[in-house]
């Protein structure tokens, strides 16, 4: 049962990511490079969220306060590789023009902004859930300490979540970058938004209770809505 429920756990989480990386990125070399790029400037972000965590020794009890700076530092980082991509973006563009045309596809923004949200997303669910992976294939029966059975279903369903909101998030700020140049407000709001809908996103996991099942329907329902309401904004 515990295997079950692990492979179960594990094409809920990764199995729409890995049928967008499949569909829209695999067949594009210069797709996966952005990706693969994107992600490492992930980890560039959880790297410098880890050096200030271990740095804050009063700090290192309160889960608020790694959570909160772990957002700002991700934001800042999508922020820098949109800057990295846009210098890199003419000699992408040049190398794609010399492949055979069979292997040539769209490049543009559109395409960068979604492609990179992905690397984020994709990184970001690893990470998050690769250890509770571990713990499903047990030995052990969930809930049979009085926590929730449902809590290895909803950390699948709140990574496949983020991973599809990194997406959103990427496209939303970076179009808005290209897009807005010249208007400020409009800019600013955009930015504003993606980092007050991570926050807010990142902020209502912290009130998953084990015990109390009724506050993952809360997280799960709220989550979703904020991934519908960015998905309608990136569209």
């Amino acid at each position: 049962m515990a295997l079950t429920e692990f492979f179960g756990c594990l094409f809920l989480a990764f199995g729409p990511p890995a049928a967008m990386f499949g569909i829209t990125i695999a067949k594009d070399p210069i797709r996966i490079i952005i990706l693969m790029t994107s992600s490492f400037f992930w980890l560039l972000s959880l790297l410098l969220s880890a050096l200030l965590w271990f740095s804050v020794v009063p700090l290192r009890e309160k889960l608020l306060f790694a959570v909160v700076f772990s957002v700002l530092f991700q934001e800042i980082f999508r922020y820098l590789f949109y800057l990295f991509i846009k210098k890199a973006q003419r000699g992408l563009a040049k190398v794609q023009r010399n492949m055979p045309h069979k292997n040539q596809m769209e490049f543009d923004s559109r395409v960068i902004s979604y492609v990179s949200g992905l690397g984020f997303g994709i990184i970001s669910g690893a990470f998050s859930l690769v250890n509770v992976l571990g713990d499903m294939t047990g030995p052990g029966t969930v809930g049979i300490f009085g926590d929730s059975q449902y809590f290895f279903l909803v950390s699948a369903s709140l990574t496949l979540c983020f991973i599809l909101l990194h997406t959103c998030w990427s496209v939303i700020m970076y179009l808005s970058l290209t897009i807005y140049q010249k208007n400020s407000v409009n800019l600013w709001f955009s930015i504003f938004f993606v980092l007050f809908s991570h926050m807010f996103v990142s902020c209502l996991s912290l009130a998953n209770d084990s015990k109390k099942e009724q506050s993952y329907v809360y997280t799960i329902l709220l989550s979703y809505l904020m991934l519908i309401l960015n998905a309608v904004i990136a569209v």
